[in-house]
């Protein structure tokens, strides 16, 4: 009941946060941006013990200082850098944590499977060349997170054809709105300034942490079923 409630006012503040960007008042959502994610945060903690419970504390944690410090990219660009690492460690916790999950079929004989995968690639393939004449020295940082993120998408999408539904659906959901928010977040910043991205950008980012949560809570509830 707790656990739901939770999940409820995380909603909520969500609802209420975008609405706020929306009518471009982003210095109030500057300060309700830190109060967002520990919704999901005392969600999961207040629910039953699994095994990979404390993956999916420490990468929620690690998106939430992410989300913290990105709050004062416009002072510099190391705030900009530490966001990304944090980022970045929340993106490695999350693919151990898919990793983790238990499979019920074989992803590697359908050929759906690989029409994807090669979408992912070309997808990174793109977004680099896009992104790299004007990434300037952050040319190898952010390589490297292209390619946590959708190291992160393409386990996410062997766990599709492997875990039982909804939750593949739902945390499969969550990774493709996670690599759609970092991709508008890179384009914004490094390529061309685009319409409503302060909203776009964090309405993906909470959908996506929102389904990644409620899938992997699902899925190890079905799992002890």
């Amino acid at each position: 009941m707790k656990n739901n409630l939770l999940l409820k006012g995380y909603i909520g503040i969500s609802v209420v946060y975008l609405l706020i960007i929306l009518l471009g008042h982003e210095a109030i959502a500057w300060f309700l941006k830190p109060l967002l994610l520990p919704f999901l945060l005392f969600s999961v903690y207040s629910f039953e013990k699994f095994p990979t419970k404390n993956l999916l504390l420490s990468a929620l944690t690690f998106s939430w200082i992410g989300d913290v410090i990105l709050m004062f990219a416009d002072k510099g660009e190391l705030y900009f850098i530490f966001g990304l690492v944090s980022f970045l460690i929340s993106h490695i916790l999350y693919i151990v944590l898919f990793s983790k999950q238990g499979t019920t079929t074989d992803y590697r004989k359908n050929i759906i499977f690989w029409i994807a995968f090669i979408l992912i690639i070309l997808y990174l393939k793109s977004m680099l060349t896009l992104l790299f004449p004007k990434l300037g020295d952050l040319k190898i940082p952010v390589s490297i997170y292209s390619l946590t993120i959708s190291a992160m998408l393409l386990v996410a999408l062997k766990g599709y054809f492997s875990w039982k539904k909804p939750a593949n659906i739902s945390i499969l959901f969550g990774a493709m709105f996670f690599v759609t928010s970092d991709s508008i977040l890179a384009i914004n910043k490094f390529y061309e300034p685009l319409p409503y991205a302060a909203f776009l950008i964090m309405f993906t980012y909470l959908v996506a942490q929102f389904a990644i949560v409620v899938g992997i809570l699902k899925l190890n509830t079905s799992n002890k079923n």
